[in-house]
């Protein structure tokens, strides 16, 4: 009979010493922790899922003291009381009305209020409407997180371990980063699936184990 398991929530530790630093995020570290010193009041910041860039808006959070608000969300909010706090970051941008994103930069700038716009996507590949919003974000500054490379995908894989209380031998890490698809996403989906397969046989993670949640990932990627 298999046995049922639950997915039990986790923690994520989002801390400073908790961000993985590597040659692909280097540079967006860098331009968070410059911050004040930006030469715009406005960054755009892009990358994959997956790759720390909610992990670095709320680094940014705290260094700045800004409003962060998730951009579905931002069609509620009044731009102008937001622009007058210290600084704003809105995640996930490209889903935000695209009026209110317009409004909230116009805003910012005439306060000269830091805004932190967060996206996976650079605004040159938006499908944005209003030609007025879309040059703004454009012109504005913006820095990218790049694919991960091998030492970073496998501390990324530690650390989504680390998250859930598990720590498979090294020899598993070394095991699992050259036969995963090379992505943060994926990485996350991975220990997700691993932690899964061991609640479901009561046992700490083993190289038997990883593999078949390789297995079991493949057959995901060719449905």
């Amino acid at each position: 009979m298999r046995q049922l398991t639950l997915a039990l929530p986790h923690d994520t530790a989002l801390g400073r010493a908790d961000f993985l630093a590597s040659a692909c995020n280097e540079a967006a570290l860098g331009w968070i922790e410059r911050w004040p010193l930006w030469p715009a009041f406005a960054l755009v910041l892009h990358g994959p899922a997956g790759s720390g860039k909610s992990h670095l808006a709320g680094l940014w959070q705290a260094r700045a003291g800004a409003a962060l608000v998730v951009g579905d969300a931002l069609g509620k909010r009044d731009p102008a009381e937001l622009a007058a706090e210290r600084a704003v970051a809105i995640d996930e941008a490209e889903a935000a009305p695209e009026r209110a994103l317009l409004h909230l930069y116009n805003c910012c700038r005439e306060r000269g209020t830091g805004l932190l716009i967060v996206a996976r996507r650079p605004p040159a590949a938006w499908p944005i409407a209003l030609p007025d919003l879309g040059s703004r974000l454009r012109a504005s500054p913006a820095v990218a997180i790049g694919a991960p490379d091998d030492a970073l995908l496998a501390a990324v894989l530690v650390k989504h371990f680390a998250d859930r209380q598990l720590h498979p031998a090294p020899e598993i890490i070394a095991f699992l980063v050259p036969r995963m698809e090379r992505s943060f996403a994926a990485a996350a989906a991975l220990v997700d699936r691993i932690d899964g397969l061991s609640l479901g046989v009561k046992r700490p993670v083993t190289l038997p184990l990883a593999r078949r949640a390789l297995e079991q990932s493949g057959d995901d990627a060719q449905m």
